[in-house]
């Protein structure tokens, strides 16, 4: 078989259930992700994968990299905010090797239509670590209408120069994607590579816009938080724009008959906010309690994986950048040993598992995790905790005093695995967007 084209969807801020095939709800319109909840039909869905962090830029810098992001200074941000424009420390190094650069090594195209979030050029960009082409924001978050970030400047690149643009940001990256597969597949047969696409959706974070809300844009230009709007029905439209458009992505791979070894692979950045049903799991993106950390994962590849295949396997975001570069039989850099594993066994047989442990560290609240089996060790405040996650997704039933020394030993991996990471830097800045000012919690 011919290496694989290979699509990374990711989406920003969803939670673990605000998909159909994860147990969500209909919208007042119907369906909300109907086809994701096909390709979820037609491939595999894994219900106990994670994010790297419940905050996006970590969780990038461990995505583009196949290793654990707090190997990386700038990843020590929760998150890299637009203050860092002009640094040249707060970003991914470009003389790191990526999943784009290694597959662009091996003869793949490369490119990143999306959310970068991995520092500002001159110093950072994805043309600078391994994409030929990028089209997207270079910040956090951005409005949908005028492509602006929080501070208030145009954030959307063709390269490394500013684009404007008209129209709904989460649209026009569908229509990107588009292009690109078209292009990619009209390459002269006698030139044909295959292709590496990374598609990094803004959508559903915030500010709360849908396709028919450009009036709402000068409303929230000075607070992209968007504090006093947005609501769940707002909330699902915006998942069901970029639905629709992962729709017109698998038509235009069906058309020209690139469907069948094309690897498609759809997840979040980190666990859902505001507006984002997590149920059955507790808290969201910032946290390390299992709503912020668990998400959504499908993976597509009809040459490959049987439909309706569905896995229990515990993995991270930098384990599937592992399987990405496995399934092109391409190598790491010897000199950057990856973290992540390859998830092949499990995409060629659902049924197939083994044991991965998983570990987490937040700047903010001082968190610490461990997934080990069916327990979780976590630390908040200087709480600990231990939680049995089959029998307590909801991580109310603390063992901790029951299981003393399970609890002894999973703090004992945890900080032996956290001896082998550089410590989180003093300078290291965490943003939040708002408090218990703001919204009541849980």
């Amino acid at each position: 078989m011919t290496r694989p084209n290979i699509i990374f969807i990711v989406a920003d801020d969803l939670g673990y259930a605000d998909l159909g095939c994860y147990g969500g709800r209909d919208a007042v319109f119907g369906p909300v992700s109907p086809v994701l909840d096909g390709l979820a039909a037609n491939g595999l869905k894994l219900t106990q994968g994670y994010a790297n962090s419940p905050v996006c830029s970590p969780t990038r810098f461990a995505m583009i990299t196949a290793r654990y992001q707090y190997r990386l200074r700038g990843a020590a941000e929760e998150p890299i905010n637009s203050k860092s424009r002009g640094s040249s420390t707060l970003g991914l190094p470009v003389d790191h090797p990526t999943l784009p650069s290694l597959l662009k090594a091996s003869g793949y195209r490369t490119a990143l239509i999306g959310k970068w979030h991995l520092g500002y050029p001159p110093s950072f960009g994805p043309l600078r670590s391994g994409y030929e082409e990028f089209f997207g924001p270079m910040s956090g978050g951005v409005d949908y209408f005028t492509h602006c970030d929080s501070s208030g400047r145009h954030d959307l690149w063709y390269g490394e120069e500013d684009r404007q643009e008209e129209g709904y940001l989460t649209d026009i990256l569908s229509k990107r994607a588009v292009d690109f597969v078209e292009r990619m597949a009209q390459q002269p047969a006698q030139e044909a590579k295959p292709f590496f696409l990374s598609l990094h959706y803004t959508a559903p974070h915030w500010p709360w816009e849908t396709r028919d809300d450009a009036d709402k844009a000068p409303l929230v230009k000075d607070n992209l938080f968007d504090l006093a709007g947005g609501n769940i029905h707002v909330y699902r439209r915006m998942i069901h724009h970029m639905d629709e458009g992962i729709g017109w992505i698998m038509a235009a791979l069906e058309k020209h008959g690139m469907a069948d070894n094309t690897l498609v692979v759809f997840t979040s950045d980190n666990g859902g906010e505001r507006f984002s049903d997590n149920w059955p799991l507790v808290g969201g993106k910032m946290d390390l309690t299992e709503g912020g950390i668990r998400v959504p994962w499908i993976a597509h590849w009809p040459a490959v994986i049987a439909p309706g295949g569905e896995s229990a396997q515990h993995c991270l975001t930098m384990d599937w950048s592992a399987t990405m570069l496995d399934a092109a039989g391409v190598q790491a850099d010897p000199a950057y040993p990856l973290d992540g594993v390859s998830l092949m066994p499990v995409l060629k047989d659902a049924k197939h598992g083994f044991r991965r442990p998983l570990h987490w560290r937040m700047n903010h609240r001082g968190q610490q995790a461990l997934r080990d089996g069916d327990w979780k060790y976590l630390k908040v405040d200087g709480n600990e905790y231990l939680f049995n996650i089959p029998a307590d997704e909801r991580e109310r039933a603390n063992r901790a005093k029951q299981e003393p020394e399970r609890l002894a030993a999973m703090r004992e991996d945890w900080l032996a695995w956290n001896a082998t990471m550089p410590p989180i830097p003093e300078d290291a800045t965490v943003s939040l967007g708002y408090s218990v000012k703001d919204m009541p919690q849980r």
